[in-house]
């Protein structure tokens, strides 16, 4: 770059306020406009709502100031690579300079798709993605939500595939699909059929663009509301190779706007074959019925009267001998009970004689045992005065009566 002339005279003096007024002015005047990439930093948000960071490169690095209210049409992070457009100024309070920012991009496809990769992973391990959270599609729909810009090619595409496939009621929630806005309006869309509950299936769509231009499809809030619609949510955003965050959120993605509306419902001209196809299968299966039915009719003989009255009679004599045989065998069932109750008192009065034997038995060697047996051998018993047994001399007692056989003797 080539040197400026300088304008300030050599022995000139200044004040510190006037030498920093001087400044600002130089550089604000030089520099009313500037766009610089680099890597952003030290990024930090002041309770104001301003944020404070520095943008860098190998060689060197500046301060960059974004007051509130000015868009950031993504997430600022250390590491990303920017380009930032503003107006550089001087702060005199500390002897600096700095980039106010008034509008930010990130710089080339890499930078965003290392962004998009690294917020996938953020919102994938919090489920958002998960297979199971997908929800089926209607299969007639009455009523389609559509959230996309009312004046872009994509609603007109949508508008006449669903004309020329199956007529239905089109709801429309217009919003900006590129800019700053985009994405909280395009959540609001969601947000707003799921409040109200007034559609069967609801579609995000956009026609194709660069990379940068679809950026809102994934962005959190977009992301977020997908997944959280508890009406069925079609993506058709872009084209084929196009793959936006709200895809892996939606319940189906679709690789158009047009092939949005195909999913969404079928074609006539299918539901005329579904319908001819099923009246075939009706029709063969009414046919088969009515073939056996009329096969077993025909295998049906009918038997006369007198044949019918004949096998009645048979039957009827079986069950005679049925009931003769049972009948017989509770008779004799009942006369073995009888027979048992009859025998009950000869039962008794052998018992009654095997009792008396026993007591003979037991009285006859009580006998033997008794000691009076003994003293009919010719032996006596001595007892003294408290009747107690004398069988020793040594005993030292008085006796006081003698037990015979035959009797007791009494001494004085």
């Amino acid at each position: 770059m080539q040197k400026p002339e300088p304008f300030v005279q050599a022995d000139t003096i200044f004040s510190v306020s006037d030498a920093s007024a001087l400044l600002k002015n130089v550089v604000e005047t030089a520099f009313p406009r500037i766009k610089i990439r680099g890597e952003l930093s030290q990024i930090t948000r002041a309770t104001s709502g301003h944020m404070y960071m520095t943008i860098k490169d190998a060689g060197a690095a500046i301060s960059v100031i974004i007051w509130r209210g000015t868009p950031i049409p993504f997430k600022l992070e250390d590491g990303l690579e920017v380009i930032i457009t503003g107006r550089f100024t001087t702060y005199p309070a500390r002897s600096n300079y700095q980039i106010i920012v008034s509008e930010i991009e990130m710089a080339g496809v890499g930078a965003i798709l290392k962004m998009l990769e690294e917020r996938k992973r953020k919102l994938a391990a919090e489920g958002l993605f998960d297979i199971a959270r997908k929800k089926p599609l209607p299969r007639f729909p009455q009523r389609i939500g559509v959230v996309t810009s009312p004046t872009g090619a994509a609603f007109q595409d949508i508008q006449n595939r669903l004309r020329e496939r199956f007529p239905v009621q089109i709801v429309l929630y217009p919003a900006t699909v590129q800019g700053v806005t985009a994405a909280a309006e395009i959540a609001a869309g969601i947000e707003y059929f799921n409040r109200k509950k007034n559609v069967d299936v609801i579609i995000v769509a956009r026609g194709g663009g660069a990379l940068e231009d679809l950026l809102p499809f994934s962005e959190e809030i977009v992301v977020r509301a997908a997944a959280a619609s508890e009406i069925p949510l079609i993506s058709g955003v872009g084209h084929e190779p196009d793959w936006m965050l709200i895809d892996f959120a939606a319940d189906v993605r679709a690789p158009t706007p047009t092939g949005a509306a195909e999913m969404v419902v079928p074609t006539k001209l299918s539901l005329f074959q579904e319908l001819d196809n099923l009246w075939h299968r009706l029709s063969n299966n009414f046919t088969t019925r009515l073939t056996n039915a009329k096969s077993r009719l025909e295998a049906f003989t009918i038997k006369s009267p007198k044949q019918m009255v004949m096998e009645q009679a048979q039957r009827l004599d079986d069950i005679t001998r049925t009931l003769n045989i049972i009948v017989n065998a509770k008779l004799m069932s009942a006369h073995q009970k009888i027979d048992t109750v009859t025998n009950v008192d000869n039962l008794v009065q052998t018992k009654l004689n095997l009792l008396n034997q026993s007591v003979l038995h037991f009285g006859q060697m009580l006998n033997s045992l008794s000691y009076k047996n003994v003293l009919q051998r010719g032996y006596a018993i001595v007892r003294d005065g408290d009747n107690n047994i004398i069988s020793r001399v040594s005993d030292g007692l008085k006796p006081k009566n003698i037990e015979f056989a035959d009797g007791v003797l009494t001494l004085d």
